[in-house]
C-alpha cells in the first residue's frame, strides 16, 4: 500500500495539468511570455516574463477556479461552491461560476478592503463578511459547506487547483522551450505545485525554486523544519500565508530545490521596475520571483529563467505610494531636515542653494513649536526631487559647507 505521500504525488501529474489545459481552454486568455530585454541586462540573466495580471480578473487564478469548477457533478453545480478569500481566488471563481450558472458565496474576513468586497460582488459572487482574521472567515465557510449543503473550493490546496494553476507552465514552456529555469511564488503552494509538476515531467533537469515573502517564510519553515516568524504587513499579501497547504507541501517537498525568501524593499524595487520598464502592472506577489533574481543576482547570472507575474490587483494608493518610495531609495526624491535661525530672509537663502544646483521644491514643512531648539530656531523640512543621488549630494554638501545643519529623513 503506497504512502500518504505517494499518494500526493500521483494526485498531481503532467497527465493532470494536461487535462486541465483542454478543460479551460478558450475561457482563460493565453497570455504571453515575452523576453525582457532591459531586465535581462540588470539581472545578469535571461528574463522571459509570464504575463497573467492579463486575465480578465488580472489573476492566475481563474485556471485553477475554472478547472474545479468544470469537474462538479450537476447536483453539486446545482448547490453551488463556497470558499474562504480575500483575494483573487474569489475572483476568479465568482467570475468562472457566475458564468457557467453555479452560485458562488465567498467568505471574507471583516477587515477586507471594501474595493475587494466590490471587485468580487461585480463578477457575480455573494460575500458574507465573518471573522476578524482569514482562520476565523476559512471556518465559518466550512460550517456552511456542511450546513447548506455546497461544495467547498480551495485556494491551493487541491489538486483540481493545482492542476489548473500548472497549465500557466504548460503554456509557457510552448512559448518558449529553451527555458532552464524557474522562479515562481509560494504562498499556500497551488501555482507552485502546478508548474514544478510540469517543470519536473517535461524538464528533468530544470532548476525549480519557489519564492516567499521574508515575513511569511511558511512553506519553507514547514519544509526545513524552521521556526522562522510569520506575521506582518507585506506588499505581497497574495503570498501573506501562515498555514501553507498540507497537499502542496508534499509536492513542493518532492519537485522544488529551492525556495528563496524576498525583503519588502525588493518587493517593491521589482514592482516600481516592472511598470517602469515594461509598462505593466503588478502586485507585491506577482512581482516576487523578479525580486528573488535581482536579490540574487550571481546566483541566477546567465540562466534562461522564466517568470509568472502571477497578479496585477494592486491598490491604486499603494502602488503610487510603492513609486514613489521607489524614487526616494534611488535619490530622486528626498526630504532634507535644515536647522535654520528664525530670522528674515534665512528661507530665501537656503532656496538659493537649491536653485545653485538646479534641484526642484516639491513641499516645504516648518516648524516652530515642537523642538529642542531654542526659541529662535526652527526646523524646516524640504522634499526634493533630483536627477540622481550624485545631484543632492552635491546639495547636501553646499549646504553644510555654508554652515547649515543638514539631515536626510531615512526611508524606513
Amino acid at each position: 500500500m503506497s504512502t500518504p505521500d505517494q499518494d500526493a504525488l500521483k494526485a498531481l501529474t503532467l497527465d493532470d495539468v494536461k487535462a486541465a489545459a483542454e478543460r479551460i481552454k478558450g475561457a482563460v486568455v493565453h497570455t504571453p511570455t515575452m523576453h525582457s530585454i532591459t531586465l535581462s541586462n540588470i539581472s545578469g540573466a535571461d528574463i522571459w516574463l509570464k504575463f497573467e495580471n492579463l486575465q480578465f480578473t488580472a489573476a492566475y487564478k481563474e485556471r485553477g477556479a475554472l478547472n474545479a469548477l468544470l469537474q462538479l457533478s450537476d447536483d453539486q453545480r446545482n448547490r453551488g461552491v463556497i470558499a474562504a478569500s480575500a483575494g483573487n481566488h474569489s475572483q476568479g471563481l465568482s467570475y468562472h461560476g457566475t458564468r457557467l450558472g453555479v452560485p458562488v458565496t465567498i467568505v471574507m474576513p471583516r477587515p477586507t478592503p471594501v474595493v475587494k468586497v466590490m471587485q468580487t460582488e461585480s463578477v457575480g459572487g455573494e460575500v458574507l463578511l465573518e471573522g476578524e482574521t482569514f482562520d476565523e472567515a476559512y471556518a465559518y465557510a466550512r460550517q456552511l459547506e456542511k450546513e447548506r449543503g455546497l461544495t467547498f473550493v480551495h485556494p491551493f490546496d487541491d489538486p483540481h487547483v493545482a492542476a489548473g494553476a500548472g497549465t500557466v507552465a504548460l503554456e509557457m514552456f510552448e512559448d518558449m522551450p529553451d527555458l532552464d529555469c524557474i522562479v515562481t511564488p509560494i504562498g499556500g503552494g497551488g501555482l507552485m505545485s502546478g508548474m514544478a509538476t510540469v517543470a519536473r515531467a517535461l524538464k528533468p533537469e530544470m532548476e525549480v525554486v519557489g519564492v516567499e515573502a521574508a515575513l511569511y517564510p511558511s512553506m519553507r519553515n514547514k519544509l526545513e523544519q524552521e521556526g522562522s516568524p510569520c506575521g506582518g504587513d507585506t506588499l505581497a499579501e497574495g503570498i501573506a500565508v501562515k498555514e501553507p497547504g498540507v497537499f502542496t507541501s508534499k509536492i513542493i517537498a518532492d519537485r522544488v530545490d529551492e525556495i528563496l525568501l524576498v525583503d519588502e524593499a525588493a518587493l517593491e524595487n521589482a514592482v516600481s521596475l516592472l511598470l517602469q520598464i515594461e509598462k505593466t502592472v503588478v502586485e507585491g506577489a506577482g512581482a516576487a520571483g523578479l525580486a528573488a533574481v535581482l536579490a540574487n543576482p550571481e546566483r541566477f547570472a546567465g540562466r534562461k529563467i522564466g517568470l509568472v507575474l502571477c497578479g496585477g490587483n494592486i491598490d491604486s494608493r499603494l502602488l503610487a505610494n510603492v513609486l514613489l518610495r521607489d524614487l526616494a531609495r534611488a535619490g530622486r526624491l528626498a526630504r532634507l531636515r535644515i536647522t535654520l535661525q528664525d530670522r528674515p530672509g534665512a528661507l530665501y537663502k537656503v532656496m538659493g542653494e537649491f536653485d545653485a544646483h538646479n534641484v526642484n521644491i516639491i513641499e516645504i514643512y516648518h516648524q516652530r513649536i515642537f523642538t529642542n531648539l531654542p526659541a529662535k530656531g526652527l526646523i524646516t523640512d524640504i522634499e526634493c526631487e533630483a536627477r540622481d543621488a550624485e545631484q543632492l549630494d552635491l546639495l547636501v554638501q553646499s549646504l553644510r559647507a555654508k554652515g547649515y545643519t543638514v539631515s536626510p529623513v531615512e526611508l524606513a
